[in-house]
């Protein structure tokens, strides 16, 4: 049945749903209509039916060390079945691990071929963070963010799964040949097409739909206004998955993609534990960013007046710094008194100098 019909058919996906593998294939060996189906796609259908051996497939993945994965079978993972009508037929899964219970914790990260250092370094790092957290990296194999998400994972001994547009024996792209024995070796490779397709511009479009319906979320990472990875995140939205984007340089071309998918509803990420917040398990929350704790934002009100009244670079009299600062003169002396032990001002006989290192932000730490 995966070398009858293209990926993603939901014509010959309800006929399964309908009548089965086995009924269905009898009846388009027999010839004559349908029900559904028109007659130019039965005969489509008809024509592929020629010279097919499933025997000899099921040889050849178990040569590569690979196996057929459909509906029903234990490793199947039931999200997929979401997908409807256009669910895959089965799946050609080369690797040693459970494609079902590796998907369980998996996220999706995604992006443009033609990414950008910026792009390449955040999709690498958020993907080992991600494995490092316990979650599975799923992407697409292709040049860009989907080969940086991929290594990012396998640098720190995490597992990955790769969804392909080829079949199992023809690596795609070319210049990822090395990669995808990694990914086989460490992870799954996973396909709809029999062994030895060969991948076309439709069949990455429908294999975007199951990088969706596979994991809990989608993030990309880069993408510009067109690129396949808002394709795969739409997708994901419509089948209630969650979608994430994060941001880029709001110049650059290939982060608008990303940016519109802000927009649109999206959540905006930009670390793996935002990321596990929202796909992960209820109390799997983003600790909150930190930032570092000045000694000037330990101080009252008071004495942050007295020291904004002070000037930067010059002395003044306590009587200025009063009127600066719109205190009276005994409140002012009492507080440029307790400011002086702790290091923020220095006085001169009867006049007051702010140290010039508060005065650039970083004052001493107080005792």
């Amino acid at each position: 049945m995966t070398r009858l019909a293209e990926p993603g058919d939901g014509v010959l996906g309800g006929l399964l749903e309908r009548l089965g593998a086995a009924e269905t294939l009898q009846r388009l060996r027999r010839g004559g209509p349908l029900e559904g189906v028109s007659r130019a796609r039965a005969q489509g259908y008809r024509v592929r039916l020629d010279g097919l051996d499933p025997s000899e497939d099921l040889a050849r993945i178990e040569a590569l060390g690979g196996r057929f994965v459909c509906p029903g079978d234990s490793e199947w993972p039931s999200q997929l079945d979401d997908l409807g009508h256009q669910r895959p037929i089965g799946l050609w899964v080369c690797g040693v691990p459970s494609l079902r219970l590796l998907a369980l914790r998996s996220v999706a990260v995604v992006g443009s071929r033609a990414c950008t250092a910026y792009g390449n370094h955040v999709a690498g790092h958020l993907a080992a963070d991600l494995a490092d957290l316990g979650w599975v990296v799923v992407s697409g194999a292709a040049y860009g963010i989907d080969g940086a998400a991929h290594r990012g994972a396998l640098a720190v001994g995490g597992a990955t799964v790769a969804v392909v547009a080829s079949g199992a024996g023809v690596p795609y792209p070319r210049g990822h040949t090395e990669l995808l024995r990694r990914i086989t070796d460490h992870g799954l490779l996973v396909g709809e097409l029999a062994p030895g397709e060969r991948p076309t511009r439709t069949r990455f479009v429908q294999r975007n739909r199951v990088i969706a319906a596979l994991t809990p979320g989608t993030v990309v990472v880069e993408a510009a206004h067109r690129s396949g990875a808002l394709v795969t995140a739409r997708r994901a939205a419509a089948l209630g998955r969650f979608t994430m984007a994060v941001p880029g340089p709001v110049t650059s071309a290939l982060s608008g993609g990303a940016h519109e998918l802000v927009r649109e509803g999206a959540v905006l990420v930009t670390r793996a534990a935002e990321v596990v917040e929202l796909c992960g398990s209820i109390g799997e929350l983003a600790s909150p960013r930190r930032v570092p704790l000045l000694p000037r934002d330990l101080l009252g009100m008071t004495a942050t007046s007295v020291l904004e009244a002070l000037p930067a670079r010059e002395s003044v009299t306590a009587e200025q710094v009063a009127r600066g600062a719109g205190l009276g003169l005994d409140d002012t002396l009492r507080t440029l008194h307790e400011l002086l032990p702790l290091g923020f001002v220095e006085r001169e006989g009867s006049v007051w100098r702010l140290v010039l290192e508060v005065a650039n932000g970083c004052a001493h730490n107080p005792p």
